[in-house]
């Protein structure tokens, strides 16, 4: 299995026959994983860890247009492997993009998490029908977040001033200071929030992944608790491993099971950190026909692939 280096090496030696190494790498593995499996594959990467902090580098509504570009032409009996590498976003884009690859795909979707899949990227993992992880990879809690602001922490942290001013009418003083700084209807906006985050997940279990379990709406009820569990995960950052998603009640696949998907789909997964580490790149969705939009900084337009801007490196 080539390491991040050896993928490097390739596309260096790549360059001496063309300019688009970097592409040509990664596609040979994209289509030897298509091959492997005999389903379609689609890539969602994010530059978040190399280029933090970029507008557009989450989930949002823009990416309908990277998944309707990469899913045109793919043979929809054939299911979707469906690459996951986010911080996460707004999950009313998430919602949206999802409703879109199961009217494409049905519930025939399986996530492969090589590193890390954070936030709504999570919800995404759970809406697919198994969720493929490795030692390396990890998802993130779901507890929705407003302007930056935990919501479970806003309505717990509003719950405790009622309580605290109950028992004692001096601490008014204190807790209006904290209070006073949430503008009007964010204590509803972060119960909405919650409500509609922990509705849309429990759903997409039931008639996904605990679809053919008797027990399924119970089960999808604990596991939408467990990943959303502000007490417990006790930061939107917690990074959760494979073991811990398998004990919440996740179905979790082994990458380390089947060694040879194992090996490209970490291979894949360097060719794209390599991209996005070595070029102006920040965001691409592809598929493993080389059909990409890639998102750029400086800004430019996003090009179907075939016809993609290349990038320093050829990519």
């Amino acid at each position: 299995m080539p390491n991040w280096n050896e993928v490097f090496q390739e596309i260096q030696q790549t360059q001496f026959q063309a300019q688009n190494a970097a592409n040509l790498v990664r596609l040979k593995y994209l289509q030897a994983l298509h091959n492997h499996t005999g389903r379609n594959v689609i890539a969602y990467y994010s530059g978040f860890l190399s280029k933090g902090g970029l507008f557009l580098s989450d989930i949002n509504d823009e990416d309908k247009n990277g998944f309707m570009t990469t899913v045109h032409k793919l043979e929809r009996n054939k299911g979707l492997d469906l690459f996951l590498h986010t911080p996460g976003g707004g999950i009313a884009a998430t919602q949206s993009i999802v409703n879109y690859l199961h009217k494409m795909f049905g519930y025939d979707i399986r996530a492969i998490v090589p590193q890390i899949a954070m936030s709504a990227g999570c919800i995404m993992a759970c809406c697919c029908k198994e969720i493929w992880m490795g030692k390396q990879s990890n998802l993130g809690p779901i507890d929705p977040h407003l302007r930056g602001v935990p919501a479970f922490g806003v309505v717990r942290e509003f719950k405790r001033a009622l309580d605290e001013v109950k028992k004692d009418p001096s601490r008014i003083v204190i807790w209006q200071q904290i209070i006073g700084q949430y503008k009007p209807t964010f204590l509803s906006q972060c119960e909405n929030a919650i409500d509609w985050s922990d509705k849309f997940v429990r759903e997409q279990l039931e008639l996904g992944m605990f679809a053919d379990l008797p027990n399924r709406k119970k089960k999808a009820k604990e596991v939408a608790k467990a990943l959303s569990d502000y007490a417990k995960n006790k930061s939107h950052e917690r990074h959760l491993h494979a073991e811990e998603c398998e004990k919440i009640g996740l179905t979790i696949k082994y990458l380390e099971s089947d060694p040879a998907m194992q090996d490209l789909v970490l291979t894949v997964h360097h060719c794209y950190m390599n991209l996005l580490m070595n070029s102006t790149a920040f965001k691409i969705i592809e598929n493993h026909m080389g059909t990409a939009i890639v998102k750029n900084t400086p800004a430019q337009p996003m090009i179907p692939g075939g016809s993609r801007a290349e990038q320093p490196n050829g990519s």
